[in-house]
């Protein structure tokens, strides 16, 4: 196995261990609460943000096998979703975390026995091939940065409802 498909294995398995320690100690009610909602400012909270994660994870799938894409702009939570109060919009924490959990495993299976010659697959989604025209491009983008960024938001959100950091 190459360096960098270690590398990106290594992010994603630390990236699946820290968002199960954001949300480790969360209730379902409070996945979806809005610390700010007072003042008219909705952050992304927990559901929404791994909801939004699990989404992407059959596409890294596919991109790994060189196959075609579904867009997910219009998914249910897809990057024109907003985060909802109403908590019968999302699964159970437990259905949340077992998806994410999966995924994550599945595509580090499917990294596993990949060889770097995935990196040059073209990525199948007329939308992204201007920003990630090839797998080289959107894999690391996808399962590190934009994963991360959510992370974060969930982090952040952890502060804004005074939990303590992790």
């Amino acid at each position: 196995m190459s360096t960098i498909i270690q590398g990106l294995i290594s992010g994603f398995r630390n990236n699946l261990d820290y968002a199960t320690r954001l949300v480790s100690d969360l209730t379902d009610s409070q996945m979806v609460a809005q610390p700010s909602a007072l003042v008219g400012i909705v952050m992304n909270h927990p559901a929404w943000c791994l909801s939004h994660l699990n989404v992407y994870l059959p596409i890294m799938r596919q991109i790994i096998r060189g196959e075609s894409i579904v867009d997910p702009k219009d998914h249910h939570y897809g990057m024109q979703s907003k985060p909802e109060a109403d908590a019968s919009c999302y699964a159970a924490k437990s259905e949340i975390m077992a998806e994410f959990t999966a995924g994550h495993e599945a595509v580090i299976e499917d990294l596993s026995r990949a060889t770097d010659t995935i990196f040059d697959y073209d990525v199948k989604l007329e939308r992204w091939q201007n920003r990630m025209p090839k797998a080289g491009i959107a894999l690391p983008y996808l399962m590190l940065l934009h994963e991360n960024q959510h992370l974060g938001q969930i982090s952040a959100w952890r502060r804004a409802m005074g939990l303590p950091r992790v």
